[in-house]
């Protein structure tokens, strides 16, 4: 049995309108909504179009979005950059920020115009600061199906996000790096959470978040793709708070379900 969420949480363009907080969406999978004061921005969403069976729906379409200010993908992967969702969405995006090898498969494939960047570079989105981060998640390199070219490090990464209320750190698809033991201390990390070898691991997973002891912790890649014999899709994150310090931390989301990161008084 695959552990997944106890249901999804639909929500509207209620969500993208001025607010007076940051608030955080999980969109299922490795995806999520951000809005930060009326700055509306996803992360590696696919609301539609996966090639794989799902466990659970999404909790928004893409004709139901109103308009995005920023479009941030971490890598290439099929389920996290996905044609048809962005196709779907073309048109309501005034921004795209990614790697330089994913910005030129937005222009190869959609003839969208993507900003492509090297590790460490930053960009703003309206008040909101990204900076890309670290990641080791070259695993076509070792596949003979997939390496269709030379992977680079750069090609993948995460994104840490300051806002008015504060940080948020969506780590990306990654093995433990040890720099990514030495970020500033964000307000909230979006964590990848799965055991398969080409992502954290449970162990990396515990180490990381007692890096952070004061870092909310929302964990995604998990309880979402119906494929129980794909180590990828299967983390549990109840298991995971039995070992981690301050574990009331640990916000285990429905899909739509919203967290609100507040400015500290």
């Amino acid at each position: 049995m695959q552990t997944k969420p106890e249901k999804t949480i639909y929500f509207n363009q209620e969500a993208f309108e001025k607010t007076n907080d940051t608030q955080i969406r999980w969109l299922g999978n490795a995806g999520a909504l951000i809005n930060s004061r009326g700055t509306t921005i996803m992360i590696d969403p696919i609301l539609s179009g996966f090639d794989m069976p799902l466990l659970i729906d999404m909790p928004i379409k893409e004709e139901d979005v109103p308009h995005l200010d920023g479009m941030l993908i971490t890598h290439c992967d099929n389920d996290h950059f996905c044609t048809e969702c962005q196709m779907k969405l073309k048109g309501k995006v005034d921004s795209y920020h990614t790697t330089k090898y994913v910005a030129s498969l937005f222009k190869e494939r959609m003839d969208i115009d993507a900003g492509g960047y090297e590790i460490g570079e930053s960009f703003e989105i309206n008040d909101v600061t990204v900076t890309l981060t670290p990641a080791d998640h070259d695993w076509q390199n070792y596949s003979e199906k997939h390496h269709t070219r030379e992977f680079e490090k750069r090609d993948y990464c995460g994104f840490y996000l300051e806002t008015q209320d504060g940080t948020i750190w969506a780590v990306g698809d990654s093995r433990l790096l040890h720099i990514q033991l030495l970020m500033k201390q964000p307000d909230v990390i979006l964590l990848d959470f799965s055991d398969s070898k080409w992502h954290i691991g449970f162990e990396n997973a515990v180490t990381l978040c007692n890096t952070y002891p004061d870092s909310v912790i929302i964990p995604w890649h998990w309880g979402s793709v119906d494929a129980e014999n794909w180590k990828e899709f299967n983390g549990d994150p109840w298991e995971l708070k039995k070992h981690i310090n301050n574990p009331e931390r640990l916000m285990i989301l429905n899909p739509g379900e919203v967290y609100s990161l507040k400015k500290r008084t």
